[in-house]
């Protein structure tokens, strides 16, 4: 399995936990107050990142590009940051509202950084991580 796969399902993995942990206190407390932000690292984090890793692990030639890295962690810091923030405003901390903006911005960006590989070919535009040309 290329490396990047790997490190999507170990995010896959972690959110996946943080996301059970999330349901948990709200199922415990009968306070759902934080149920969004529950719903948005489910999907983004667990799903999201576990569809990415098994997309690469489909097309090893895209999954050994440095696009690849980089798409890897902008959508793992956007999760992080969107929904962090996103559970603080939903308990309520209005002030973390702009960082929910700018994670949800991050996370459109990884989102089209995952539309032009996956519609790019391998060659100059997409050099692997190993290649000259990769930096």
């Amino acid at each position: 399995m290329p490396q990047i796969s790997h490190m999507f399902f170990k995010a896959s993995a972690i959110f996946l936990v943080i996301g059970v942990l999330i349901g948990l206190q709200m199922s415990i407390t009968n306070e759902h107050d934080a149920a969004g932000a529950h719903a948005h690292l489910s999907l983004l984090g667990w799903v999201s990142c576990a569809l990415f890793g098994g997309y690469y692990a489909f097309n090893p030639e895209k999954a050994a590009t440095r696009i690849a890295v980089l798409h890897f962690w902008t959508i793992v810091v956007a999760t992080a940051l969107m929904t962090g923030a996103l559970y603080l405003v939903l308990l309520g901390n209005g002030a973390m509202v702009p960082l929910v903006a700018a994670g949800s911005f991050l996370f459109f960006a990884g989102s089209l950084l995952f539309l032009w590989i996956v519609f790019t070919r391998v060659n100059e535009t997409l050099p692997r991580a190993d290649s000259p040309m990769a930096g």
